[in-house]
């Protein structure tokens, strides 16, 4: 599958703002919400982007732990998919690299982490070893990555309308939790992002108004991620690069500050471990890697660079099941809503 211009503006406007209107989105691209809408089913269809919601993993409010795994050759394949298979595990990529793979977990808290997902890596056949690293910061993630399909002029329409939708809603009071029947409507919003008020309530079997008025509320809390994500096969980058690196400790700020200029970058983050800075982006090709490298270097002089890793393939990407050639296959793995009272910034 080729992605036109058309697809590609389309999903730049969803990765702005997931939740747009399609009356709005017309606006924006001068094309009728009735087309975009049959766009947007197509592709979501072929797997080749798709909206989701999930824990934003930011350390201040949950728990975001990077693991490195080693495996035995004959059982990579039953590893990763019975580590897939694990909600909090939200991402799992093989690496070319000195681990075999490498994951993303977000849970709510270090104990659940500790509690209820490191012994079901323990059970798992064929997993030799594993090392986590701990996030401190989340500089930046994937769903501030864009892919600069938009003229000037629809940008500026786009930003327009952001800015009325965010004048129009309140963020929730700091320290408040989400009752646990705000926390039903997570699912929903993990398998589509999109997901309406009324589909919700119907599957709930609740009132649309009331469905409203939680899901205002979820939206509003800070506590989830909402994005619209694209097959990277498809999107121009289809390298991913990780490096693992120290940055001095009083210079965390000024280097992500500096990276989020690098509009390659879809992820920054201070961790703990033999390392204490992890930079991963997406680029055009692997002599990319090199230049990448130089621009990280010019822009951060202190940064020291200890290892770099290439993905190779991903199973699965912030909950979503994919195919070999990264499109989606249409499944989320999605966890139970226990999410703990959090102080919300």
């Amino acid at each position: 599958m080729i992605l036109s211009e058309e697809d590609l503006a389309l999903i730049n406007v969803l990765q702005v703002a997931p939740r747009i209107s399609w009356s709005d989105a017309a606006d924006v691209l001068e094309v009728h919400a009735t087309t975009l809408a049959a766009r947007w089913d197509r592709l979501r269809s072929a797997g080749a982007a798709w909206t989701t919601a999930h824990l934003i993993g930011d350390p201040k409010q949950m728990c975001l732990a990077l693991v490195d795994v080693d495996c035995e050759m004959r059982l990579r394949a039953e590893v990763t998919a019975e580590l897939a298979a694990i909600p909090d595990v939200v991402t799992v990529e093989e690496a070319a690299s000195n681990r075999d793979l490498m994951l993303t977990v977000i849970s709510p808290t270090l104990d659940q982490f500790t509690d209820h997902v490191l012994p079901r890596f323990k059970e798992i056949r064929g997993l030799l070893k594993y090392r986590t690293s701990l996030g401190t910061r989340l500089h930046s993630a994937g769903h501030t990555w864009r892919l600069n399909a938009l003229d000037n002029a629809q940008q500026n329409v786009l930003q327009a309308v952001v800015g009325l939708e965010t004048a129009g809603s309140s963020r929730q009071r700091p320290g408040v939790p989400l009752p646990a029947s705000h926390m039903d409507l997570i699912p929903f919003l993990a398998r589509d992002g999109r997901a309406s008020a009324a589909d919700i309530a119907r599957s709930l079997g609740r009132s649309p108004a009331t469905v409203q008025r939680q899901l205002n509320r979820v939206i509003s809390s800070g506590l989830l991620s909402f994005r619209c994500d694209i097959a990277q096969n498809l999107s121009g980058y289809p390298v991913s690069c990780q490096w693992f690196a120290n940055v001095p400790p009083g210079q965390h700020e000024a280097a992500a500050a500096e990276l989020r200029s690098l509009r390659t970058v879809r992820l920054s983050a201070s961790t703990t471990g033999r390392t204490n800075f992890v930079i991963l982006m997406w680029l055009k090709s692997l002599a990319d890697v090199m230049n990448a490298e130089l621009a990280l270097q010019q822009r951060i002089p202190e940064i020291e660079l200890v290892e770099s890793a290439v993905i190779l393939s991903r199973a699965k990407r912030m909950g979503w099941m994919l195919n070999p050639d990264s499109t989606s296959i249409g499944s989320v793995v999605v966890a139970e809503a226990r999410v703990p009272s959090i102080a919300l910034d």
